[in-house]
């Protein structure tokens, strides 16, 4: 430690007089020599002690305080993971570093989901701008910060974040700490949302798909449609509700044509975007199903980044946000290499996001579909 003051006492003393050096600039021209030797001198002076003296107590510090500073790192991340508050380490860009157990139940997120990702996707789309704003802002050094934000899975309970800086050890950049907590009375639990599934969960899910997969064949091959647009509706039927909240179907490929939209009867605030709202779009508009139609792959996506993803209404407002989205499945239905139209999928608020195992089911339902649209053609 005393060698660590010495060092930072004569690096001051050197820092001085770099400043006297630069004010004798306006000395008379005779007198410029003069001064270069002693700018000379002072750069041989940090090349020839300061800088193997800073070398030296690196190496010194470094071999010495390993093993404890281990320790005391061990220690502080034992008890960031414990606190009872919930708690998250982000960059100046919100991306999330660390998640500790009480963030992981009070926003439903597991750490490593949301490890690597911004934390500000895991907020209600009007939330967003402005906590990745007041999160630089703590970073750059202009003083914590607090604010009032949603949780995209519970958008009606506000949720209060409070921003301060914070330097990790033996790091060069400025980290943020948030404080998550309950802004209401009553404080959002993880119950309702995605967390650890039992087996028995996954073994319900599994059985709830294969129920799906047999009402699709069964609406299907019950009575034949007459249009193309029938199949489609019909499929969109099966899967309203007991699947998605909203389903959209379109029609065709290089022109793509809406057929049928269903989305949820229980919307009571005017603010929600309405079926009619959807029916009046224009699918090319829309840059997902146009994705979709042209390259043939199914679209998963949870919390979803682009507001625009799924186009906008006649307000200029987005879709997606207006909607609440909070997971979707964009889906084309595709048959021998030529996508026959394409089914969009939404789920919205609190619901549990589409996982893999259910757009891979999707995806099968979208091939039987295809098949049923083309064998019209053949008639």
């Amino acid at each position: 430690m005393a060698q660590t003051e010495e060092f930072g006492e004569e690096l001051a003393d050197f820092v001085r007089r770099v400043a006297e050096l630069k004010a004798a600039r306006s000395v008379p021209h005779d007198d410029l020599p003069t001064v270069l030797d002693t700018a000379i001198f002072e750069l041989d002076h940090v090349a020839d002690q300061l800088w193997p003296w800073y070398e030296r107590l690196t190496a010194t510090g470094t071999a010495g305080t390993s093993s404890a500073d281990r320790q005391e790192q061990q220690l502080l991340k034992g008890i960031f993971q414990r606190l009872p508050l919930p708690l998250a380490l982000m960059d100046r860009e919100t991306v999330v570093r660390r998640l500790n157990f009480a963030a992981t139940n009070f926003t439903g997120v597991r750490a490593g989901y949301a490890t690597g990702r911004p934390l500000s996707g895991f907020l209600a789309h009007p939330d967003r701008a402005a906590f990745r704003s007041q999160t630089a802002a703590v970073a750059r050094g202009d003083g914590d910060r607090s604010l009032t934000v949603h949780l995209q899975q519970r958008p009606a309970v506000p949720v209060r974040a409070t921003l301060t800086a914070l330097r990790p050890s033996g790091e060069p950049r400025t980290a943020v700490l948030v404080v998550l907590q309950s802004a209401g009375a009553r404080a959002p639990s993880a119950e309702g949302g995605p967390g650890p599934v039992p087996d028995l969960g996954e073994t319900t899910r599994h059985a709830a798909l294969m129920d799906l997969l047999d009402a699709m064949t069964t609406a299907l091959l019950s009575e034949p449609a007459t249009t193309r647009a029938a199949v489609l509706e019909r499929a969109a039927r099966v899967l309203h509700g007991r699947f998605a909240d909203w389903v959209v179907a379109d029609e065709g490929a290089a022109r793509l044509c809406r057929t049928t939209v269903l989305g949820p009867a229980d919307q009571r605030d005017q603010r929600d975007v309405r079926a009619g709202d959807l029916e009046a779009q224009d699918p090319a508009a829309c840059p997902l199903v146009v994705e979709a139609a042209r390259g043939g792959s199914t679209a998963l996506q949870v919390r979803p980044e682009d507001p625009d993803a799924f186009g906008r209404d006649a307000s200029g407002a987005p879709v997606l946000v207006r909607a609440n989205v909070t997971s979707l499945l964009c889906v084309p239905l595709t048959l021998d290499g030529a996508v026959q139209g394409v089914l969009t999928l939404f789920r919205t608020g609190p619901r549990l996001a589409f996982s893999m195992a259910e757009a891979q089911a999707m995806d099968m339902m979208s091939r039987h579909i295809a098949l049923a649209m083309a064998k019209l053609d053949r008639r």
